[in-house]
């Protein structure tokens, strides 16, 4: 806990909760903070091109190859709490702690790691750190990502000091582990401490742009206009509508919405706005693409109003190893915790992972299920908890 407050002081926001949008002179500040946790430790730390930080504690041959890697991000959204992934990053500590003090030695090494913009709050697409150091994104067109200012993420990277000399996208681990506030309400409402997460929903994100006219608003009639506003309007309510009526596990959001020119008195010409679609099943997330775009499309040609769009994230459910998984669910058994299996309907970089090693995540309780919000909080009981599940996983996996 001493490190999670000294942690949530860097970036703090009055009243409770955190700033620290990627490469930020906050996220610089946390990132150089933790770099010096991991220094006091010992650990052989390398920073690569998009400036993911790792630290590996040596087995006990002194091998630094292909380690057990517990890892999650220090970015925030811009009204952030203190906990979402700073946890899983500092929990990482602990145990590399945990194993000095106790003079264990393993036969894998043990590393810890925190990721480059997971959120997306700044630049997109989320994920996007580990998703380059593990393949699955361009290198070349991340550090080319401009955030709303029109800042580049490169430049951004260089200013901080963290633009490092390791390559991307060939660095693997023997396994990666991700200890998490469930940012949700099931494990609270069940009254279950620990949660054994199962995989991550499918997450498409897609920037909508409709053009009308803008024309002044008493004296165009209602029929001879073409109201960009009006599409906005029916898009947003449809979403809402397509998830319940699709069921299960997917939702719709529409989370950013702007109008041009704004003005209580203009029709307004042009409308910019995101659509957030997830579903644990690929073919279910398709369908609500295809069920969107359609609808877009016949109510902009009612209207008279051009579209246009653009993907700004778009990742395939994941699966977490069914034995990593298990070995969640046992730890936290043996160690006399309830726990249930549960998806994660949040993206993590533990889903970039997955496809090149086995992988899974830890959930503790998040109050009130929130997250993303300055008043997040899970009880000190509950993160000892997780942590112990965590440590007593990686032992299992370091022999």
């Amino acid at each position: 806990m001493v490190r999670l407050e000294q942690l949530g002081a860097v970036g703090a926001l009055e009243g409770g909760g955190v700033c620290r949008l990627a490469l930020s002179d906050a996220d610089r500040e946390g990132r150089d903070l933790v770099r010096g946790w991991m220094e006091e430790l010992g650990l052989r730390i390398s920073i690569d091109a998009v400036g993911n930080v790792i630290g590996v504690r040596p087995d006990k041959r002194g091998g630094v190859t292909a380690p057990v890697l517990v890892g999650s991000h220090l970015d925030t959204v811009a009204t952030g709490g203190i906990y979402d992934g700073s946890l899983g990053v500092l929990a990482g500590l602990e145990v590399i702690e945990a194993l000095g003090e106790a003079a264990r030695e393993t036969e894998r090494p043990v590393a810890v790691g925190f990721f480059t913009n997971e959120e997306g709050a700044r630049f997109t697409p989320d994920m996007l750190g580990s998703g380059v150091h593990q393949g699955a994104l361009d290198l070349e067109t991340c550090l080319a990502a401009r955030d709303r200012d029109g800042l580049c993420l490169g430049d951004e990277l260089q200013r901080i000091g963290y633009a490092g000399d390791q390559p991307c996208g060939g660095w693997r681990a023997s396994s990666y582990l991700e200890l998490h506030i469930e940012q949700g309400p099931v494990l609270e409402r069940e009254k279950q401490l620990i949660g054994a997460v199962t995989g991550v929903q499918g997450i498409s994100w897609t920037e909508w742009t409709l053009e009308g006219t803008s024309n002044h608003a008493g004296t165009t009639p209602m029929s001879m206009r073409c109201d960009s506003g009006v599409v906005a309007a029916l898009v947003l309510a449809f979403v809402r509508r397509l998830a319940l009526d699709m069921g299960g596990s997917q939702v719709a959001t529409v989370g950013a919405l702007s109008f041009v020119p704004n003005l209580v008195n203009v029709i307004p010409k042009q409308v910019t706005m995101t659509v957030d679609l997830r579903n644990t099943s690929e073919a279910s997330l398709a369908e609500a693409e295809a069920r969107t775009a359609a609808f877009i499309a016949e109510c902009a040609q009612a209207e008279g109003v051009r579209v246009r769009s653009r993907s700004l994230a778009r990742f395939a459910p994941v699966e977490f190893d069914p034995s990593l998984v298990q070995a969640v669910e046992q730890a936290a058994g043996r160690l006399g915790f309830s726990s249930r299996r549960l998806p994660s309907g949040a993206g993590h970089d533990a889903q970039m992972f997955a496809p090149n090693c086995q992988s899974a995540m830890i959930f503790i309780p998040s109050a009130g299920g929130l997250s993303h919000n300055t008043e997040e909080f899970s009880s000190p009981a509950e993160i000892e908890a997780g942590a112990r599940v965590l440590l007593s996983v990686v032992l299992g996996l370091a022999g």
